[in-house]
């Protein structure tokens, strides 16, 4: 789950980290009232899970609150890459002086939290990465003891040479550590962590994306939840308990475990297709599971055949097969089926969509390669 800036700031402000104040508004008189009470220049920032906010004209610095409204009047209702701007957060202007990166993520490879810091912040690191890879410092800790004092202390080393900076920015490289694991995050970053003329040393952006599996013991973070800003379809899928991710290609995908899910979508890259999404519908013999899965896959406008690929374990494959006859009851499917059922009940949940006009098949290997052939028709 990614969360707005206001809300990662307001993490990050509540672990000590030094954050500029700030509100947001939902309208152009709330940004102007916020922005003569904070008084001088302040910046307008559109609240949207989208990076690169700035390139699109979403992110505006106001000498005083008369500009604060027209900005604000401006962005909100933006598209920012197909996302619409709702909000926009009001915060005082710096004087900066310095720009450098701090993140940290769930690094899978390494099986712990790695910590990236570099010297060029201000820009994605991503264009650091490429253009500039040495600027880019990195360290994985121990996950039995998180990041310790002077593992802090060498990565604010990388970014400054002045004793005091240095100091400053390993307690916030610290307390971004302690923000990191309170909420269960997946990535935490401050781009740009800044240094004023004045020698001080704070975080004027923050980002931060939750894992889900983290939110129903964190229900303070649960609450940051935005639905306008993620897809219906995955809002849909999560209220029904389904794992679900949509993808760029036409072959929707149905499967029970996430494991075969993904052998299924590498299949279908093998055969020459492209999932159009990620389904996993686990191992409940809930129909209605099914009927939800179907009505998810085919919102998706680019879907042109949906694959089952189910493997009854704890799954029946007769209930599998009752949900997709309730759901062509329910639903006007308008592209074809292909279906392969083995495992328990596999007879009986043959007969049920024989029973129903439909068929069944038993090769992961057939029914991949046909269901990649009527989505891509020669």
């Amino acid at each position: 789950m990614n969360i707005h800036e206001y809300q990662a700031k307001e993490v990050f402000r509540n672990a000590g980290i030094p954050v500029p104040p700030g509100e947001v508004a939902e309208t152009p008189e709330a940004a102007e009232a916020i922005a003569q009470k904070l008084g001088g220049r302040v910046v307008v920032k559109a609240q949207v899970h989208s990076g690169g906010r700035g390139k699109a004209g979403g992110v505006k610095l106001a000498s005083d609150a008369h500009e604060a409204r027209e900005h604000a009047e401006a962005i909100l209702g933006m598209d920012i890459k197909g996302l619409t701007v709702e909000t926009v957060l009001i915060t005082p202007a710096e004087e900066i002086d310095t720009e450098a990166y701090v993140g940290c993520l769930v690094d899978r490879a390494a099986q712990s939290v790695t910590f990236m810091v570099s010297s060029e912040g201000g820009v994605d690191i991503e264009e650091v990465a490429h253009s500039n890879p040495d600027a880019i410092k990195k360290l994985t800790i121990d996950p039995r003891y998180g990041l310790l004092p002077h593992e802090a202390y060498w990565l604010a080393a990388a970014l400054y040479d002045d004793p005091s900076l240095v100091k400053q920015a390993a307690k916030i490289i610290g307390q971004l550590s302690k923000a990191f694991s309170a909420a269960g995050a997946s990535m935490a970053e401050i781009n740009p962590l800044i240094t004023t003329p004045a020698g001080d040393v704070k975080a004027i952006d923050a980002k931060m994306s939750v894992d889900d599996n983290e939110l129903f013991r964190k229900p303070d973070i649960a609450a940051y939840r935005d639905l306008s800003a993620e897809p219906q379809s995955e809002t849909k899928a999560r209220e029904a308990d389904l794992s679900y991710v949509k993808l760029d290609g036409n072959v929707g995908c149905c499967v029970n475990g996430a494991g075969l899910a993904m052998a299924t979508m590498d299949l279908v890259k093998y055969y020459g297709g492209e999932p159009a999404n990620f389904l996993d519908i686990g191992g409940s013999s809930n129909p209605d599971k099914v009927v939800a899965a179907l009505e998810i896959i085919t919102s998706d406008p680019n879907v042109k055949v949906i694959l089952f690929n189910i493997f009854g374990g704890i799954t029946r494959c007769d209930d599998v097969a009752n949900g997709i006859v309730e759901a062509m009851k329910r639903i006007d499917i308008k592209v074809p089926l292909v279906i392969r059922l083995t495992g328990t009940n596999e007879e009986e949940g043959v007969a049920i969509l024989e029973g129903a006009g439909m068929s069944a098949a038993t090769s992961m290997d057939e029914v991949v390669e046909r269901a990649v052939a009527l989505a891509n028709p020669a």
